[in-house]
């Protein structure tokens, strides 16, 4: 009986099973089962709206997405809405993670016609010839929290499209126009320079927005600015400027206290939902650990905070134990667990004090680690649980052994759902970190892992499901995050292979991506334009000019300097007016205008000094080898300062002035 059951079962979900069932991506998967009939993206839905003369719902998400789970279960799920859905639309699923380029350009459009940044899921409605006239994030399948639900927009959709053709024309035309004119560079912003006080600038903007009671940057959702922080102590370093230095530290150790880490088992959410950084949204991205790593670790530089450094160690130690297969590291993991979202990471106060009591721990023991992590019988979370962050309590004697027991309450519950693809732009950028953070031997293990997974036969790929074919070819970020990680390679061994490599693919990816003095998301026929600011992570186009920049220096490339500068230039208006909202291409600017500064010795020679080159407070320097006896420091236009003794180079760079 129980056998017929589940063949029952099977073939209702085969027989309710849509185009997604084909996919590989995770996200797709998980609507492969939705009543409404979805395609992917690509040339047969568009082509199907066209013939069959049907508007298309666009919808855009991702695996570990809280509402795009809320908006399946209530939406796709429902079988009215999907009959809606099937009846009179072309239903189009994209994973924005698979996809960048096409998420970046109707996030785009979604911020043009709403006037505020979007977000995920993405609902997008257009005609049959996919021209957007209707962009909305998540929708409730009937009205709530005073907006209209889908069971009212869609009908909606069709009589305006059926009955005001000419409106809808004339919305397709205003936002098409807009779009062209946001892309053009204005003849008179072309004459504009970077600002000479950009740096005094960048700090105005960033104090104007900081958040002097919780720290860091924002109101909620409060979101780790990783690249915000980092070009705050790159300010510091140059300036001498304690301000920036402030900021940066104090809203680092907020953080690292705080509801948005990890704190039994390390590793950061992607953002709060509050001021105080207490409850975050549990997702857990490998890029905003990436980031984080990066900033904590130069962070640690500057200040020798052993906070930072047990945030380093801890966070890297989380991805590796949730994330990593064979040196590579899957993307991202849900928030939602056991029917909830959160449900995994908080404790209730009662089932944490017989947790910690069986262990032995004294009743004033419990006490102190309960106090010390805030567990408390009220909680801070839904059910009277609480996320757990750090008090103002001295930390308890025996706190490895307290974490390990609330490890262990957590290991009775269901881990949230782990998106298994490895993303050559993420796995970059975290490899990126490790190499910042001083783990030189696994960095490489994982770029040479990287690069024979998903560099096949000179051909670049965006992403891959171990076990499969890559099949997506790269983007800009796939290319700028790895060439930054082959010039870190080189930095780290001053082996040529890496550099000779990141020259290739810098190459390719100018001739790929930069057209018409505008940087592309992809190389392909759909047209979506890379920014300057970071959004999720940092900008890809930023990235791009800086190891253009980088290159040139390596190289004594002249041509190179003068476009990695032009690139720039041609964006000075926007830098110089709004370098708070694109922190990163901010850094690229000053390091332009303060110069790198290249040491110049024998390989031997700067492999022995690597650590003391690391400790140096000026923040752009880069190492080449040369045979020669002297040990040199140059810029592009002089060598400015020769020694016969490293410790003598060093301290005529930190006395320079340029």
């Amino acid at each position: 009986m129980l056998k017929t059951i589940l063949i029952l079962g099977l073939i209702v979900m085969n027989s309710q099973a849509n185009e997604l069932k084909h996919e590989d991506s995770p996200y797709l998967q998980q609507h492969a089962n939705n009543p409404v009939a979805w395609l992917p993206w690509g040339e047969k839905a568009l082509e199907l709206a066209k013939k069959e003369n049907k508007l298309i719902f666009l919808s855009i998400g991702y695996s570990t997405c809280h509402w795009c789970h809320v908006m399946e279960h209530e939406s796709f799920e429902n079988d009215d809405i999907a009959k809606l859905l099937n009846q009179d639309f072309v239903n189009i699923k994209v994973d924005r993670e698979e996809y960048p380029n096409i998420d970046k350009y109707y996030q785009g459009i979604y911020q043009m016609m709403n006037q505020k940044s979007g977000g995920w899921p993405l609902t997008v409605i257009m005609t049959p010839e996919a021209k957007v006239f209707f962009t909305a994030t998540y929708l409730p399948p009937q009205a709530k929290f005073g907006t209209k639900g889908l069971s009212e927009i869609l009908p909606d959709m069709l009589d305006l499209y059926a009955n005001k053709n000419e409106l809808v024309s004339l919305m397709v035309k205003n936002i098409e126009n807009k779009t062209v004119q946001k892309s053009i560079i204005d003849v008179e912003e072309r004459k504009l320079k970077i600002d000479a006080n950009l740096s005094n600038l960048f700090m105005f903007q960033v104090h104007d927005s900081y958040d002097q009671s919780n720290k860091g940057v924002g109101t909620a959702p409060k979101f780790p600015r990783a690249t915000t922080f980092d070009t705050l102590l790159d300010v510091s370093r140059i300036n001498l400027d304690l301000d920036a230095k402030r900021m940066s530290e104090e809203a680092l150790t907020a953080m690292a206290k705080g509801g948005i880490y990890d704190q039994i088992e390390g590793g950061f959410y992607r953002y709060a939902t509050d001021e105080a950084w207490m409850i975050p949204h549990f997702e857990k991205m490998l890029y905003t650990n990436a980031e984080l790593i990066e900033s904590y670790a130069n962070a640690y530089q500057m200040s020798g905070n052993k906070l930072f450094k047990k945030v380093i160690d801890e966070t890297i130690a989380n991805v590796y134990a949730r994330f990593e297969h064979d040196n590579l590291f899957y993307s991202a993991s849900d928030a939602d667990s056991n029917g909830g979202e959160g449900k995994y990471f908080v404790f209730a106060y009662e089932e944490s004090q017989k947790a910690l009591a069986k262990e032995g721990f004294s009743k004033e023991e419990i006490a102190q680690a309960l106090a010390y992590f805030n567990i408390t019988e009220e909680g801070n979370f839904e059910e009277e649980t609480t996320n757990p962050y750090l008090s103002n309590h001295p930390t308890p004697e025996k706190i490895e052994k307290i974490k390990e027991v609330l490890f262990n309450l957590r290991a009775k519950r269901e881990y949230p759902f782990i998106d298994y693809k490895v993303q050559t732009s993420w796995n970059a950028l975290f490899i990126h970190a490790l190499f910042k953070a001083g783990q030189k031997e696994k960095a490489l293990k994982s770029l040479d892992a990287l690069l024979k997974n998903l560099y096949l036969k000179e051909e670049l790929y965006h992403q891959i499901i171990l076990g499969k074919s890559a099949k997506v070819k790269a983007y800009l970020d796939d290319y700028a995050f790895l060439i930054a990680t082959l010039i870190d390679a080189h930095q780290a061994t001053l082996d040529e292979s890496y550099l000779t490599l990141a020259k290739k693919l810098n190459a390719q990816s100018i001739q790929k991506f930069y057209k018409d003095e505008q940087w592309h998301m992809s190389d392909d026929s759909f047209k979506s334009i890379a920014e300057l600011h970071d959004a999720s992570y940092r900008s890809s186009m930023a990235v791009s000019i800086e190891n253009i920049l980088k290159l040139a220096y390596l190289s004594d490339d002249y041509n190179a300097l003068e476009m990695a500068t032009k690139m720039l230039n041609l964006h000075a208006s926007k830098i110089n007016q709004i370098s708070a909202s694109m922190p990163y291409a901010t850094k690229v600017a000053l390091m332009l205008e303060r110069k790198i500064v290249v040491i110049k010795a024998t390989k031997e020679h700067l492999l022995a000094n690597e650590q003391k080159i690391g400790e140096l407070n000026y923040p752009y320097v880069l190492r080449k080898a040369e045979k020669q006896k002297s040990y040199d420091a140059c810029t592009m236009e002089k060598c400015f300062a020769t020694h016969d003794n490293m410790d003598a180079l060093l301290q005529e760079i930190e006395a320079m002035k340029f």
